[in-house]
């Protein structure tokens, strides 16, 4: 009986701290939700939907000013600034078009007059201004900040490039896909005007390479621009070790997608072959062992060129041509001789059409070092295992038996003839009975002992 009343106390003590549990959760639960409800509404009161709401100040305010070809403003320096902004440039930009005002980048001149600003020169104001852009794209500007171009900033370089050089100001275009955040074709097609603003004698090699033919002339978006090689934003500083190093890999990026290069015939096995080359494979060691270390070995642009690339047949600067690749050879071989060149593959991998004495070389090592090896191993291990099977069976061998003792030679008998007698010579010249060491023989049984013959008899016997 109290064993049951024990275990009924017990049962309704689990119930009661069940129920309570459940309770709390129940009314903690109701309590969040309606606090969050009066937050909701209170937020909904207080912080009314703006997205359509008006701006303070009003683009077509500025426009009234602004919308005047001939307003300008003179510098300290003298130089002029130009304070027009086009309204149908103004709409038809990215900006235009998702509805931003001009307040919301130039917020310190909500009113008028404009405060002073104190600009230098028109350099100047570009620097100034350009930092307005990290408010809606922060990553992108941050990015900015590890590029090359930035290091030249912090270095006094002014005329480096900053937003609003590569974008401009009131006139931003869209360049990337919103669907796919992909390139827009007529944006790549720009990228290369784009940097020749300041990089204009690099952008003539581009021109005339055969990646900008294809680009400027043909509209060909399948070749590289600036921005696939040197990066978008955070554009890395080309002079440095690493960026040599991790050159064939930017040029992998093309010539090893099958897709790109079948619709151009161009074997996509110049990587595999460059890397499995001494050049190759000691650039590539250098890079994961000692990527800021110098090295002397050459990368694809040391021989194809940088921006200047031109097509492997073209009969002046083709490295096609073993004239033309003998001059690539001499800049790292100066003692090379005119049949140096021969040794280059040019990225074929050997076969009966391609440099046949080299493949049907490494076709025959390929069957005679698996057989070769794998008769040394084989004779190891027929040699293993007979070392093996001896010593297993001389440890199945019965033990021998234990030597016998020597047992005492047998009395001699008397001789059958007279001590004054002879022995015949058949008898004398017998050979001599060898040492029981040497001969196993059963143990001597005994030899009856017989009286010496009569004289009679010994008369009657023949002689021989």
């Amino acid at each position: 009986m109290r064993r049951d009343r024990k275990l009924r106390l017990t049962y309704l003590f689990c119930m009661i701290i069940i129920c309570s549990l459940f309770i709390v959760i129940f009314g903690t639960s109701v309590v969040y939700a309606a606090t969050r409800e009066h937050e909701n509404q209170n937020l909904s009161q207080v912080a009314p939907d703006l997205s359509n709401a008006a701006p303070i100040v009003s683009n077509e305010a500025c426009l009234e000013c602004h919308g005047k070809p001939e307003l300008s403003l003179t510098l300290s320096n003298g130089d002029i600034l130009d304070l027009y902004v086009n309204p149908d440039n103004y709409e038809a930009s990215i900006h235009g078009k998702d509805g931003y005002a001009c307040v919301q980048c130039h917020t310190d001149l909500g009113n008028y007059p404009h405060p002073a600003f104190p600009a230098s020169d028109l350099r100047d104001v570009t620097l100034q201004l350009t930092k307005v852009c990290d408010r809606c794209h922060s990553g992108e500007y941050n990015r900015t900040m590890d590029s090359v171009h930035a290091a030249a900033q912090t270095a006094g370089m002014r005329e480096a490039a900053v937003c609003t050089d590569c974008h401009g100001s009131h006139y931003v275009r869209q360049l990337t896909d919103p669907g796919t955040n992909l390139l827009l074709p007529n944006a790549r097609l720009d990228i290369p005007i784009t940097c020749s603003r300041c990089h204009f004698a690099i952008y003539q090699k581009y021109r005339s390479s055969v990646h900008g033919a294809a680009l400027t002339e043909e509209s060909n978006t399948d070749v590289p621009t600036c921005i696939d090689c040197h990066g978008v934003h955070n554009i890395e500083n080309p002079t440095t070790n690493a960026f040599l190093l991790n050159s064939p890999l930017l040029c992998a990026s093309c010539h090893t997608d099958p897709e790109l290069m079948d619709k151009y015939g161009i074997s996509t096995n110049v990587l595999n072959t460059y890397v499995a080359d001494f050049h190759g494979t000691t650039v590539t060691l250098f890079e994961k062992q000692s990527p800021d270390s110098q090295t002397n070995k050459p990368v694809c642009y040391d021989c194809h060129g940088v921006h200047a690339i031109s097509r492997v047949t073209d009969p002046k600067s083709g490295i096609e041509m073993q004239q033309n690749l003998l001059v690539r050879c001499k800049a790292c071989h100066p003692d090379a001789t005119t049949n140096f060149p021969g040794a280059w593959m040019s990225h074929y991998i050997p076969s009966p059409e391609h440099y046949s004495m080299v493949y049907y070389v490494n076709l025959f090592y390929k069957f005679f070092i698996p057989v070769v090896l794998g008769g040394m191993v084989a004779l190891v291990g027929l040699d293993v295992g007979h070392s093996v099977y001896v010593k297993t069976r001389r440890g199945k061998r019965p033990p021998k038996p234990p030597p016998q003792a020597e047992t005492t030679s047998p009395p001699e008998s008397p001789m059958p003839f007279p001590p004054s007698e002879s022995l015949s010579p058949s008898v004398s010249e017998a050979p001599s009975k060898p040492p029981p060491s040497e001969i196993l023989s059963p143990p001597p049984t005994e030899v009856p002992i017989q009286p010496p013959p009569s004289v009679e008899d010994s008369a009657e016997e023949p002689h021989e």
